[in-house]
This record gives structure tokens, sequence and C-alpha cells, in this order.
């Protein structure tokens, strides 16, 4: 087991870490946390306590990146008061602003782009023992070390929670002129599936019962592969090849979803029955507009087919208001497919610029007040349909993958359904990572409260 390595008052040395934005990258943080566990650190909630801070950013919004700067700006007076404190800002903030960032905030320590995350023990040594300020943008991720490997699930590292992501690709092709991700996290690469089997296999053996698979476009994955293997071919081989109880993904592209794929959550007894659809606006012209590959017409004719082969699937998406461009007419099109389609949730957020991606140039911006309007109709109307969905559970039997103890609620235990939503009910503590069987009792706007009918395993 590796000795936590001791800082100069001879305590273990603490690594405090910050994750902004997606899943991915809570992935990636989960990664750093692991790279430097053999080197000593452990991990913190106290910041005041970190010899480590490492800031995993995110800036595909324009707020997410907003709350990045604030963020750094709070650290100044702490790294005045610990001069020994070493900050390292990760993830596409880094990859995006690079030595920006090393002239804006004189006391950050390391910046390392969406490609270099696996070089953070080596650059961290080296700003440590040379005393100088690094900036790390590779090209390209460095062979065979892409993901988690054998290495990093080495003692002392605690046991995974019983949901654990894997990433399968990274990158995008796609091009969407408002999104900046083929610029930040670079062009698609997949990983090969031997390698994401046998990283289930370890996730498995640590105690995660549920797989999240992740990429910018996971219905994509394949590409630039030796061993040729669809999106599809690797969900069947997880079914087959590993004992993973529950399988989800995250995100799709509309144009790649097949018939295949569809048939997927029909035949694969692992795989959840909810999917992440992003839609971004109803409206053909705005979708021609942000080049995104379909019309509202293609989009509702996959939903059709997904309810028809999954009748009791769960589905969410992404919508975008304010687009350049976008009329009282193209935002009337999004609320009428919304009506249409009754998304179990959704995620909604203003256009705001995000150089360089292409929209940048456009000259029809919409007001801000316009957006804020739009949005805030948008979120009402969905809030109603949420809520009508979730009020349609109570009286269900469901069976929920409990995850823990609750965080809001003292004395109840949480987890979910395979369409995604959250149960709160009282239980004993050691149902976790187990199957039980709930009958549901009450919804609110984002959760259920359940019933324990039995334990279904």
């Amino acid at each position: 087991m590796t000795q936590p390595s001791l800082n100069m008052a001879g305590e273990p040395r603490h690594l405090y870490i910050r994750t902004f934005g997606c899943q991915m990258n809570e992935y990636d943080s989960l990664r750093v946390r692991h790279i430097l566990a053999p080197q000593g650190y452990v991990l913190t909630e106290d910041i005041e306590a970190a010899d480590v801070i490492f800031l995993n950013t995110c800036s595909v919004r324009e707020k997410a990146e907003q709350k990045v700067h604030s963020f750094l700006g709070r650290l100044r007076a702490l790294k005045a008061q610990h001069p020994g404190l070493k900050i390292i800002v990760g993830g596409c903030v880094a990859q995006q602003l690079g030595k920006q960032l090393i002239g804006r905030f004189d006391y950050l320590d390391i910046v390392v782009g969406t490609r270099g995350i696996s070089s953070i023990g080596e650059l961290l040594e080296e700003a440590q023992e040379a005393n100088r300020r690094i900036v790390h943008l590779p090209e390209e991720e460095e062979p065979g070390r892409s993901g988690l490997f054998k290495p990093f699930f080495d003692d002392p590292l605690p046991q995974f929670h019983v949901a654990a992501p894997v990433t399968i690709m990274q990158g995008c092709n796609n091009f969407c002129t408002y999104c900046i991700v083929p610029y930040v996290r670079g062009r698609e690469r997949s990983r090969p599936p031997a390698e994401i089997i046998r990283e289930i296999h370890l996730l498995t053996e640590a105690g995660a019962r549920e797989i999240l698979l992740l990429g910018q476009n996971v219905n994509s994955y394949g590409y630039g592969l030796e061993e040729k293997t669809s999106f599809v071919e690797l969900l069947h081989r997880i079914q087959t090849e590993t004992n993973v109880v529950r399988i989800r993904f995250t995100t799709s592209h509309p144009k790649d979803l097949t018939d295949e794929l569809i048939r997927c959550f029909a035949d694969l007894p692992s795989l959840c029955k909810h999917l992440h659809l992003p839609v971004q606006a109803g409206s053909d012209r705005i979708l021609k507009r942000m080049n995104r590959g379909y019309t509202s017409g293609v989009y509702l004719d996959k939903i059709h087919r997904l309810r028809k082969v999954c009748p009791d699937i769960a589905l969410t998406s992404d919508v975008m208001v304010g687009f350049p461009g976008e009329t009282d007419e193209d935002f009337g099109q999004t609320m009428l497919l919304l009506h249409e389609v009754q998304f179990d949730g959704l995620f909604s957020f203003r256009y705001s610029d995000r150089a360089p991606a292409k929209s940048v140039q456009y000259p029809d911006k919409i007001d801000e007040k316009a957006k804020a309007r739009r949005l805030a109709e948008l979120q009402a109307f969905q809030a109603r349909i949420t809520m009508d969905r979730n009020m349609a559970e109570v009286g269900t039997l469901r069976e929920i993958l409990v995850e823990g103890p609750s965080r809001a609620s003292n004395g109840q235990m949480t987890g979910r359904t395979p369409q995604n939503r959250i149960v709160n009910f009282e239980g004993p503590e050691d149902l976790t990572g187990r199957i039980s069987r709930l009958r549901i009792v009450s919804a609110f706007s984002h959760s259920l409260k359940g019933k324990l009918v039995q334990e279904a395993e």
C-alpha cells in the first residue's frame, strides 16, 4: 500500500477537487484522484487544508466559465496564506485559454488541457521540484493512457460508488454552429472495446453495479478503431461479457440514433429504459442554422419509434432558447415540440456566444430580455409536464437500484428507477448496491417517494 506523502508540517498531503460542468469532467476528476493517490495524496473536502487544488472546468456555456473565473479569484487569498499550495486548472477552460489563464492569475501553477490529464502526476512533481509554472496542452492523449487502468485501482483507494462512469469516446465531429466541443475536446476518438470491457470488470469488482457510458456523442462510437466495433455491438458485448446489473449512456445525437440502437432498449435486459436525446430547437429553420443534421419531423419520428419499441422509456432532452435569428414563431415551434413529446425532464438554457464557434459571427443576436422571457416560459411549461409525468408514477411498482442514504432526508435511502427517476424511501443501509422493489406513494418536482415492498435480489 502506498504511504501518504507528507507536507512540511509532517502531515499527509491533501487534494481538493472541484468539478464544473458535465459528467465527462466528473470522470476526468475521478482519474485525477486515482492518478495522484499512489503518490500519497488524500482527498479532502476542506479547501483550506489542501496542498493541491484541482479545478476541472467547463467552457461549453458562458455561465460555467464565469463560475470558474470567480472561483479562481477567491483562491488568491488562500494562496497568499499558503505559498506552498499548488493550484491546477484542467478541462475545457484550460484547453481554450491556456497561457491566458497563467497571465491573468499569477498564482496559478499548472494549466492542463483536456488531453493532458494522464500526465497530471508528472506535471505536479515538476512544478514542485522546479518551482515553475506549467502550461500543458497536448494535441493528442498519450497512447495507452486514455482511461483508468489497473494501477489506479490499487490500495489505498476506496470502493467505488454503486454507479460508476466509463468514458468510451471523446471529442466531436459534428461542429454544431453554437458549440466549442470540437475545439476544446478535439475530433472523435474511441477507446478500444477490450479496454472498456476490462475497465468495467475492474469497476464491478470494486463494487459498482451500474455503469454510465460517457462521450460527447456515444452513439457514433467506433470512429478510428482498428477493431471495427459499433456502439450497438459494444452494448451487446457489455451485456454478455460483464456482470454489470445496469447500463446507461449519455449523450446521444439524434442523427446517429439508428433502428439497431433503438432495438437495444427492448433486447438488452441490462440497458436502462432512459434516453437523453438533445433536440435543441423545434424550428427546422433554426435546426438547420445550428447544423444539427435533422428536422423536427425526423426527431419526432425517432421518438415515436423509441416508444413503440419500449413503451416504458423515459425521455429527457436539451433545449436552447434565443439562438441568433430565433423569432417568436421559431420559439413557438419549440414549445409545440415539447407539448407533443412530453419529455420526462429537460435541461434548458439561453444561447451565449462561445468563440470560436461559428454562430459568434451571426449578426442577428437576440436581446437578453427576450431570451430570459422565453426561457422562463419554457421552463414553467416543462415543469408542469415533468410533474404530471412524476404523478403518473404514483401507485406503480418500480425496481430501484439503491445508491445509499439520501442526502436530503435523514434516515431515508435513495436510488433510481430504470427510467432514471430518483426515489427516496425508508429502509436499512445494507440495501445499498442492491435492487429493491418499491411502490411509489407520492411525487414531487424532482423526485419520488416510495415504500419498500420487497428486496428483488
